[in-house]
């Protein structure tokens, strides 16, 4: 589109879709380029989107703001469950545990849909509820895929909370570890006798959409059954990135 053609809502939003693209936080000058703006235009913009919390701007470059998080959780009750609950009733099917989708909010990750045997009846779906990334693996997994700058505000809740954050205990390296392998694993820190593993949907580097967990009781997962749930886990959440990337890649190609 010529940038004559262009309003100034097409550039902010052209923006903010450039710094959720990229494979790393861009800078200024990367951004310029990439929308086709002069760089005093696209800073006065950013300089608005970060205000408005569309934006966060970390040293010299950029990440998606705390508002994209909170819109993307309220699309998340309407077409992302609804996308995903095939998904997450095949996977429940499948291990015969409790599965839950998350999306991440400003202060952890919300619990936005459950599929529960009757079986798992005693333990909490947590529907509805925000829960914090040192107790939990859904808000674990979805912080350990965001880049490093965007991980901030997590880890000030963390300490607050007294959570160590350093150390072999220590958040840093929960959140290390779930980077390394893609999958975060909680025993008992929330619940006793519950253990659960969840794994990140991530159609864009640093920018993930939801988080599927698994939850039964720890004395049914041993270490050969975490290896074959975290199987059937990452399958479940290959297919839901297909479902999400789908409709995108179909408008790319048209």
């Amino acid at each position: 589109m010529p940038q004559a053609q262009r309003t100034a809502v097409d550039k902010a939003l052209d923006l903010i879709e450039a710094v959720a693209a990229a494979p790393l936080p861009p800078r200024l000058t990367d951004l310029a380029e990439e929308v086709g703006l002069h760089r005093a235009t696209a800073y006065r913009i950013l300089v608005d989107l970060v205000r408005r919390g569309w934006l966060l701007r970390a040293d010299d470059r950029y990440l998606p703001g705390t508002a994209v998080l909170r819109l993307s959780a309220r699309a998340a009750h309407n077409s992302l469950t609804v996308l995903a609950r095939p998904v997450l009733e095949d996977l429940s099917a499948r291990t015969g545990m409790m599965v839950n989708l998350q999306v991440l909010d400003s202060d952890g990750s919300r619990v936005v849909d459950v599929v529960r045997p009757d079986r798992l009846a005693m333990i909490s779906t947590l529907r509805d509820e925000t829960l914090p990334v040192h107790r939990f693996a859904g808000p674990l997994a979805l912080v350990a895929t965001l880049a490093p700058q965007a991980r901030g505000p997590y880890l000030d809740l963390a300490r607050k909370a007294g959570h160590p954050l350093d150390g072999a205990a220590g958040l840093l390296a929960d959140i290390e570890h779930a980077e390394s392998t893609g999958f975060a694993v909680e025993y008992g820190r929330n619940e006793q006798f519950v253990a659960s593993v969840s794994r990140a949907v991530v159609p864009v580097p640093g920018a993930p959409v939801c988080a599927v967990t698994v939850v039964g009781p720890d004395a049914e997962i041993d270490a050969e059954r975490m290896r074959r749930l975290q199987e059937e886990l990452a399958v479940a959440v290959d297919t839901l990135g297909e479902l999400l990337s789908g409709p995108s890649a179909q408008a790319d190609a048209r």
